[in-house]
């Protein structure tokens, strides 16, 4: 195997036998070969082929049953592949199933010892790092217990602990983080940042778009066991939420046009630098530069237009005119950072709908969600929208983010039966951009409007 790759995925399959009774998987011990078969082959995995780049991270996302964990176990070696072949180049750390590994009869140190042997060290390396992972895990005097006694919430910790202090080449983690509170999954993300940046592989399995999105460097999406498509974290995980919201009778020509739409070489966004006026948009002349004379200094930029724009399928609501504009009503999207604007959007109800309320999303270019809002709570939401009405929501907002681009979302959300599901969203349907500030003092993402004070307290020592 070429040492530029920690894992490479070749043709792999897996199946495994269902029986519709006990008694026939007996019958089929006695009954052995081709002439009689007492089970129907359940398909886990079917020529599945990906390769994974040392010190890359790869998400994995899909629904339940898509065949994620089987991936993962056979990556691990704790499957035998049907068909096809997995090639693993380098010391396997994993974190598959709650306790895996761990005997409920033994304490936690003693499963300390025991799971450290299984991924390789020695007694004395694990003596070595005992303290250290004692003190990750933070389960105190129960680590003289019988790991039977413990939370699924400590099972977690300990297991983890072991994991990350084993100085793992490939780390495995299949969604096991979510029983964790969150200060411990803030914890355990920051480690795997350090793994990260000491240069190991990571493989993530997570429900969380977030996490993906953040976390990743690229990422598959899974469905029955087939893989559907690969690509950036942003592409992948978005046409896995249009696949596991679609409506029931759409589900499979959504999945079959995922399937035929690979990640093409185009960028998220293009902007041409023009400097237009919203009334001038219909005007053929689109070269012309208007010049914006509001106070916040604001204006729009015609290329400023996304590229990864997504749909659902809409029930009855159709979306239409998203955009940003300032508290006089002009239309923007080259935005300074501090002033108040406006996103805005029509929404169309071609037919009647119940229980309806509203709601937008702000995210970086990597799609990390850094902040959003619904137009009022389930109870308050609008009992009832008429067929052919037109509502334009706005949400006004402070622009407190660093300078760079920004996608929005838009969404409907109704009633339909007994449950609440999106009438229309909309990914990606609009972006903008804020402007460099060199007065700006804050740093990374978010401006808290923290303001410092120095003051002199005296001196170190007295001066003469």
């Amino acid at each position: 195997m070429s040492s530029e790759f920690a894992i490479r995925v070749d043709g792999l399959a897996k199946s495994f036998p269902v029986y519709s009774k006990p008694y026939h998987r007996l019958m089929q011990m006695v009954t052995p070969g081709p002439k009689q078969r007492w089970f129907r082959e359940f398909q886990a995995l079917r020529d599945v082929s990906f390769s994974v780049a040392r010190g890359e991270t790869l998400g994995i996302v899909g629904r339940n049953g898509s065949g994620k964990s089987t991936l993962l176990q056979l990556i691990c070696g704790t499957l035998t592949p049907s068909a096809g072949c997995v090639e693993v180049n380098g010391r396997i750390a994993a974190l598959l199933e709650l306790g895996a590994g761990f005997n409920p009869e033994f304490t936690g140190r003693e499963n300390v010892f025991l799971n450290g042997a299984v991924l390789g060290l020695e007694p004395d390396e694990i003596r070595q790092r005992f303290d250290e992972i004692a003190a990750f895990a933070e389960i105190g005097e129960f680590m003289e217990q019988p790991v039977k006694s413990y939370s699924s919430g400590m099972y977690v910790r300990l297991a983890f602990a072991v994991a990350i202090n084993v100085d793992p080449e490939i780390l495995i983690i299949d969604e096991a983080l979510s029983v964790g509170d969150e200060a411990f999954q803030r914890k355990c993300f920051a480690r795997i940042n350090k793994i990260k940046s000491n240069g190991a592989t990571v493989l993530f399995v997570s429900h969380s778009a977030g996490a993906v999105t953040e976390l990743c460097d690229r990422a598959v999406l899974l469905d029955h066991g087939e893989l559907l498509v690969q690509g950036t974290p942003k592409f992948v995980v978005s046409r896995y939420h249009k696949m596991l919201y679609a409506p029931a009778d759409r589900a499979e020509s959504i999945r079959e046009a995922i399937r035929g739409h690979q990640e093409g070489d185009e960028p998220d966004f293009v902007g041409t630098g023009t400097v237009v006026d919203a009334d001038a948009l219909s005007d053929t002349d689109t070269d012309a530069v208007v010049e914006c004379e509001d106070d916040n200094d604001a204006y729009f930029d015609e290329g400023l237009v996304p590229k990864s724009t997504l749909s659902y399928d809409a029930i009855g609501v159709s979306i239409e005119d998203a955009r940003i504009e300032t508290l006089s009503g002009r239309r923007v999207n080259v935005l300074k950072s501090g002033n108040r604007y406006v996103y805005a959007y029509d929404a169309h109800f071609h037919s009647a709908a119940a229980a309806v309320r509203f709601g937008m999303l702000i995210k970086t270019v990597t799609g990390l969600e850094i902040g959003g809002a619904q137009s009022a709570t389930l109870e308050d939401a609008l009992p009832v929208v008429e067929a052919g009405s037109v509502l334009n929501v706005r949400y006004e907002f402070r622009c407190m983010v660093a300078p760079g681009p920004y996608f929005m979302n838009a969404g409907v959300l109704g009633s339909v039966g007994e449950a609440e599901v999106y009438l229309n969203r909309q990914i990606d349907v609009a972006m903008f951009r804020v402007m460099p500030d060199p007065q700006r003092l804050a740093t990374a993402l978010v401006d808290f409007e923290v303001r410092p004070t120095i003051a002199y307290s005296g001196f170190g020592t007295e001066r003469k």
